[in-house]
């Protein structure tokens, strides 16, 4: 299977949302159509259409998945997983699989955010892993080791080797991961989603080089967050 192909191929199973989309819509236009047919107060039919449209955007926005392709030279770069903000850039101890230390850079996603995840880098997938856990608020330190989370782990053609993780927050309850051990995997490609409000982590070797800083805006596979040495 050719690169593109491949692209392809994991673009096309990011419908997560395919199946909310169809039933709200019919949810708010039976709603409407109620209300319309229902009640002579025309100001109380427009007030609810009016929230229905808005509502109705704001989930189409959530759940769109952009096709995206990185321009530029992929060697040693780490691009955002996500679109969201860098809440956190900071060393830490890190036990579930490293078992040292690294350097991580935490993105958070809001609800207007696009919350399809990117792989940060191109390479190998070494180990895929999920954990059942809390729903704290994702921007929370807590977060990273007690709430629900997946984490994907991959070695690069230099052989650095990266962690992206997954993490649930308040009002997430699912999260989709599509990496699978083994499997080459490629910047241009999506990792994953999370449903509704949530962050990702990245786990970096020590002596990475951020070139991202706290509070800073990113866009999932396009911004570049580090490079590796």
């Amino acid at each position: 299977m050719t690169r593109l192909n491949k692209i392809k191929k994991k673009i096309r199973i990011h419908r997560e949302g395919t199946h909310i989309l169809i039933t709200s819509a019919l949810i708010l236009l039976l709603l409407n159509a109620a209300i319309y047919w229902g009640t002579s107060c025309e100001l109380l039919f427009t007030i609810v259409l009016v929230v229905s449209v808005i509502l109705y955007a704001m989930m189409v926005n959530f759940f769109r998945c952009p096709i995206r392709l990185f321009n530029g030279d992929t060697e040693k770069i780490v691009v955002a997983p996500a679109d969201g903000k860098v809440v956190v850039i900071e060393e830490v101890d890190e036990y579930e699989y490293f078992h040292d230390r690294r350097l991580m850079v935490s993105i958070f996603m809001d609800i207007t955010n696009v919350h399809a995840n990117w792989y940060p880098v191109d390479g190998t997938v070494k180990h895929v892993d999920h954990h059942n856990g809390r729903f704290m608020k994702a921007w929370l330190p807590k977060a990273s080791t007690e709430n629900e989370r997946s984490m994907v782990v991959i070695e690069t053609p230099e052989g650095h080797t990266v962690m992206a993780r997954q993490i649930a927050g308040a009002v997430a309850r699912r999260i989709v991961t599509y990496a699978e051990k083994g499997e080459d995997c490629f910047i241009d490609e999506h990792m994953g989603f999370i449903k509704f409000g949530s962050r990702v982590d990245v786990y970096l070797p020590l002596g990475t080089e951020v070139c991202v800083s706290m509070g800073q805006k990113t866009t999932g596979n396009q911004t570049v967050i580090a490079k590796l040495k």
